[in-house]
């Protein structure tokens, strides 16, 4: 089972406006956005300053969600991997304002390619509680979502992604979820082949023996940077195994 079931889906017209780095500002629609990361500062705080804006549509949630994500900013649950520290910060797409409490949400596959409460999908055993690597976390008052997780493994017939969707208007729940509210956004997250490749050679992710679809043969990106989700990626450290900083400002349709 792959995660291309949903790519033929109609889509609906509502449209998510992505910017590079950690900043948002003057809204440039169809503005030309990079096609490989560049260097950014993890910890910048959001503003309205010098980023391009450029709008696009949104992507198939995929056969692996499920409801009732738990709201942390570790999604981890000790599942082996290279570190990656989500940066993600959702703004207004008419006015590039930054929007606090809105719950950004997070699932994506282990090393192996399997998604928790659907372990066996992708060939391998393994324990699986329904809960590893999904989670998300409300807004800080810059709009900000920082989520720690590792870096996607891959199956077969789609490249390394993370899925991602934003929430307004939720009630947190007594066991750890969230309840109600408007979902503004669906979409993927996606990284640049040249980390990618460093990354597959380190386990477990290079146990790893379902060949890898790389970004140009996937069937949901569609080459388009960050206006298609792709993510700017900053070394937390001198080596590939240190892991990653993973940034995008996406924008949502507030009616």
């Amino acid at each position: 089972m792959t995660d291309t079931s949903g790519a033929t889906n109609p889509i609906g017209r509502r449209t998510v406006l992505i910017a590079t780095g950690t900043t948002a500002a003057v809204l440039a629609v169809g503005a030309a956005a990079p096609e490989a990361p560049t260097a950014a500062t993890p910890d910048a705080t959001p503003a309205a300053a010098a980023a391009v804006c450029t709008l696009t549509k949104e992507m198939t949630e995929g056969p692996y969600y499920l409801d009732g994500a738990l709201v942390r900013a570790d999604v981890t649950e000790g599942k082996a991997g290279i570190p990656l520290k989500l940066a993600l910060t959702v703004v207004n797409d008419s006015t590039c304002a930054v929007i606090p409490n809105a719950l950004v949400e997070i699932w994506h596959c282990d090393a192996l390619g399997e998604y928790s409460g659907y372990v066996g999908n992708n060939g391998h055993s393994e324990p699986d509680d329904g809960t590893f690597l999904r989670g998300g976390v409300l807004t800080n008052s810059a709009g900000l979502a920082n989520i720690t997780t590792i870096y996607p493994g891959w199956y077969r017939g789609r490249c390394v992604h993370i899925h991602v969707k934003v929430h307004t208007g939720v009630t947190l729940t007594s066991d750890g979820s969230f309840t109600g509210g408007s979902e503004l956004h669906t979409g993927q997250l996606f990284i640049d082949e040249t980390i990618t490749t460093a990354v597959a050679k380190i386990s477990p992710y290079s146990t790893n023996t379902v060949t890898r679809t790389t970004l140009a043969q996937d069937s949901i990106y569609d080459d388009g940077g960050a206006a298609s989700g792709l993510m700017t990626l900053t070394a937390l450290g001198s080596s590939t195994s240190s892991g990653y900083t993973g940034t995008l400002t996406l924008g949502v349709q507030q009616s």
